[in-house]
């Protein structure tokens, strides 16, 4: 009767240094995807916070980011800027950025929310507003940024299309310093149009998917070693 071959463990030295590069790598990425997930949340926190709002002017480089703020002054109707290639809905339009002339001194731009092209990208919505004295209640953002970036054509006239721009590049066409943040109006507030803000890039639970994934690949590394390393007796290691 034939007895069968026993199994031994024979790692090959190539194959275990492979298998420790790659559940290095693997590991570590999933780590950087919950440290991203715990960003998020952090993040998510700060935008849904309903704190007191901090006025304007003020130092405001140490506030976070989506920091409710309040400010008075009035609109600079005159000079406004549309934010080109945002889409609602599946349709396309812009977002428009107000300044706002601050009653102690400088000026912060207001996102007063996203507005449809007209038939054509040539007729630009309406966005006329009052510059009668008033106070806003809105929270501090970033100018939204490119994946890439790509130079566009300088324009021309009011209210202007833009794409993308900087802080320095909007004061620049203003003439005059700004907030390097801009405020997004609250959906309450009058004299806006659709605001509907919500926090943009991947979501806190699709960071931890994507941990999942590259812990997972760790494992199946560990396995696929595992069974590389077991032969039967008589078998070359």
């Amino acid at each position: 009767m034939l007895k069968p071959r026993r199994l031994r463990f024979a790692p090959r030295l190539s194959a275990t240094i492979a298998t420790l590069v790659a559940v290095f790598a693997f590991t570590a990425l999933g780590q950087w995807q919950l440290n991203r997930a715990a960003e998020k949340r952090a993040l998510a926190e700060d935008f849904a916070g309903a704190g007191p709002a901090l006025a304007l002017p003020a130092d405001s480089r140490e506030w976070p980011r989506y920091q409710r703020v309040t400010a008075r002054g009035r609109y600079d109707p005159a000079r406004q800027f549309l934010l080109d290639n945002r889409i609602q809905g599946g349709r396309a339009g812009v977002e428009v950025l107000t300044p706002f002339v601050l009653d102690g001194g400088g000026a912060v731009l207001v996102n007063r929310g996203w507005r449809p092209f007209g038939a054509t990208r040539d007729i630009l919505p309406e966005v006329a507003v009052s510059p009668e004295p008033r106070t806003i209640v809105g929270r501090f953002d970033e100018l939204p940024r490119p994946g890439i970036a790509l130079e566009a054509p300088p324009a021309a006239g009011w209210p202007r299309l833009v794409s993308f721009p900087t802080a320095a590049q909007l004061a620049t066409m203003l003439g005059r310093s700004i907030e390097p943040r801009i405020i997004l109006l609250d959906a309450d507030e009058p004299d806006g149009f659709v605001r509907k803000w919500t926090l943009p890039g991947t979501t806190a639970g699709r960071h931890l998917a994507y941990a999942l994934q590259w812990f997972a690949f760790a494992a199946t590394a560990v396995a696929i070693w595992l069974a590389l390393s077991l032969h039967r007796d008589g078998e070359d290691a």
